[in-house]
């Protein structure tokens, strides 16, 4: 029900679920589950009639924030998870919802690279791939099935982390050895203590090409905020909206967006 959490546990996320979901309602969180779906939006109305009602694939859909927040405004939506805590705690979400909401949302237990077994080509209309990416060691085939899964013309949507910025944490934090050690590497150890890889937008530009899915947008997220803490709870709701507004004018302004802590890349299918 939502590309909401770190990653499918394609590889390595395994036990960390408890830790991310205890920082779900806090700022940083908020804050990219917010902007995500601002843009995902955006892409969505650009890209589909007003009211159609797509078929939606959220693959490592983590806790359902996206999910359920798509089922919501009417669109059909299947959730795929390999982690049975992220699993659960969707499926708990979904049984709060009303029936028609509920109708709406498929839960699998699955792996995100294995999408090619549970469904045909050219399935869905929109396909969430988000925060699964720095766990799969080598991505381009799981990206390749991703757009499998699209009917021509539909949206691939990809939240990743920025290879070309893991210096900025470290580095605004005061760890210099950190960030020195960054600017030569795609690796990095995330808040929940794992070790995991970053992309590039260049590199992602041309893998979105080559499986004819070609980017036709992308948006910085978390570019002022992600060396808040988990803990970090809301401010009043005014004050998020400015911190809302700042994150999604960087997000969307260069060079600001080059430097946010995750990339949000969109490709349509050819």
């Amino acid at each position: 029900m939502s590309a909401g959490r770190p990653g499918d546990a394609v590889s390595g996320f395994s036990g960390a679920s408890p830790a991310w979901l205890k920082g779900l309602g806090g700022l940083r969180n908020t804050v990219r589950q917010e902007l995500v779906a601002r843009q995902l939006d955006e892409q969505i109305a650009a890209r589909f009639p007003v009211g159609q009602r797509l078929r939606i694939l959220d693959v490592g859909m983590g806790q359902g924030t996206q999910a359920l927040r798509l089922a919501r405004a009417g669109h059909t939506v299947t959730g795929l998870e390999s982690d049975a805590d992220m699993l659960r705690v969707a499926r708990e979400a979904l049984s709060g919802e009303p029936a028609g909401i509920r109708e709406r949302v498929r839960l699998i237990e699955g792996n995100g690279q294995d999408t090619g077994v549970h469904f045909l080509p050219g399935s869905f209309d929109v396909v969430l791939c988000h925060g699964v990416l720095m766990y799969v060691q080598e991505p381009d085939a799981m990206v390749a099935g991703l757009a499998r899964m699209l009917a021509p013309g539909g949206l691939l949507s990809l939240l990743v982390r920025n290879a070309d910025a893991l210096a900025m944490r470290p580095g605004t934090a005061g760890d210099w050895d950190a960030a020195l050690a960054a600017f030569d590497s795609d690796r990095y150890t995330n808040r929940l203590g794992l070790s995991v890889r970053a992309d590039r937008l260049d590199a992602l530009t041309a893998t979105l090409a080559g499986i004819a899915a070609p980017l036709r947008a992308w948006y910085g997220v978390r570019v002022f905020t992600d060396n808040v803490g988990n803990d970090v709870e809301l401010p009043s709701a005014a004050e998020l909206e400015r911190v809302l507004a700042a994150e999604d004018r960087a997000g969307r302004t260069d060079p600001y967006r080059s430097v946010a802590a995750l990339l949000h890349l969109c490709g349509v299918r050819g």
